[in-house]
């Protein structure tokens, strides 16, 4: 007798979906798919089995869930320890980062160099991707993708830099093609991907840190110089038409503050960020210390600075509360710092600007390396969406 398995309604829609619910956490067991589903737990066993053929997923059998009267305890869903991962990389000033990430958001492996990032992208890139091509190897397991974060606007769909103003790169340089091209000389016959640092590092946080179950999610965080900003819209990033919006470092904080790189003065970007800090503070930047390890250090001793960069972060987060209406705001780097040193002045100064009667939760960003795991978000899409259709 030929066994029969149950027919999926929505065919490769299906295994996305489920796929996606295991990979946000937002499932444990068997009984949970099914439930959020709607289907029976016939269905629910195919399309799991299917997903643990492709090397996702897998079906513990150990109990998920305490017994019931109404039956045995339901499987586990757990993600596969030994299945595909992607490529992730950061550049930052003063430097890179890459990593090999699983589904779940799970750093496998990190690793990075700081030196100087010179005018052509193609240099560091090339080294980029060389450390990552190396860690893939080590873990031996497949690369589906490679992600790549840089501190810059990247237009869409084309993929080009177009405000690298703390990297020496052009205006308009090509990293997405770059990127690709040193990606496929690696050996890694992979799609890549190319966007902002803060959007990727938002866009990490909603998916699996402090920015989880928020609808309308905005962030702001510093590296070691410069302001980003980010808005997540129902668990997509807002990049407006062309992949250029929400640039918050160049929201003016104080009209007669410090000139700027845009050519504005008293901009979010440099008021502040670790090296406005530090200058308002009247310290030397150390040359063999990261700017935002010594900005921190500001903040945990309470440097009389730190109460007008405190105000000036205000200002800015009221302006974008204003306009924006969100339902969280994550901040990340020395904003982070500067929340944990003075987290109910800092939530006042906001409220008070604010237009409504209501103050809006600010929190910590959560995850170590949220850039890096945003961009693998954009390597994981693709599988994501149709696991069949990229896996099969």
């Amino acid at each position: 007798m030929t066994e029969t398995r149950p027919r999926l309604k929505r065919g490769h829609a299906v295994l996305g979906r489920v796929l996606s619910l295991v990979h946000l956490g937002q499932v444990a067991t068997r009984a949970d798919l099914t439930a959020e589903l709607g289907v029976s737990r016939a269905t629910t066993g195919a399309v799991t089995a299917e997903l643990e053929a492709l090397g996702l997923i897998h079906n513990d059998t150990r109990p998920g869930a305490p017994a019931t009267s109404r039956g045995r305890p339901s499987h586990r869903i757990v993600l596969d320890p030994d299945g595909p991962v992607v490529l992730a990389a950061q550049v930052h000033v003063d430097g890179f980062r890459v990593a090999v990430v699983g589904l779940g958001g799970v750093v496998v492996a990190t690793a990075a160099e700081r030196s100087p990032v010179g005018a052509d992208p193609a240099d560091v890139l090339s080294a980029v991707v060389g450390a990552g091509a190396e860690l893939v190897g080590g873990t031996g397991r497949r690369c589906v993708g490679a992600g790549l974060a840089v501190p810059s606007a990247v237009s869409r769909p084309g993929g080009t830099a177009l405000n690298p103003l703390h990297l020496a790169w052009p205006v308009g340089a090509p990293v997405l093609a770059v990127f690709t091209e040193q990606v496929h000389r690696a050996g890694l016959a992979v799609p890549a991907f190319v966007a902002n640092d803060v959007n990727l590092a938002a866009l990490a946080e909603h998916r699996h840190g402090a920015g989880r179950g928020a609808t309308h999610l905005l962030m702001t965080a510093t590296g070691h110089r410069g302001v980003g900003g980010a808005f997540v819209v129902g668990g997509q990033l807002y990049t407006g038409s062309s992949g250029l919006s929400m640039e918050v470092g160049h929201v003016t904080v104080n009209p007669s503050g410090r000139w700027c790189h845009c050519g504005n003065r008293g901009c979010l970007d440099v008021e502040t960020d670790p090296i406005g800090l530090l200058e308002a503070a009247g310290r030397e930047v150390r040359p063999d210390v990261a700017p935002l390890v010594q900005a921190e250090e500001l903040v945990r001793d309470g440097h009389p600075a730190v109460r007008g960069v405190v105000e000036r972060l205000a200002v800015g987060l009221a302006g974008l509360v204003n306009v924006l209406n969100p339902d969280r705001i994550v901040l990340g780097g020395l904003h982070a710092a500067l929340l944990e040193r003075e987290p109910e002045r800092l939530a006042a100064l906001v409220a008070g600007r604010g237009l409504w009667e209501r103050s809006v939760p600010l929190v910590p960003a959560e995850l170590a390396h949220n850039s890096l795991v945003g961009a693998a978000e954009l390597a994981w899409q693709p599988v994501l969406d149709d696991p069949l259709g990229v896996l099969g």
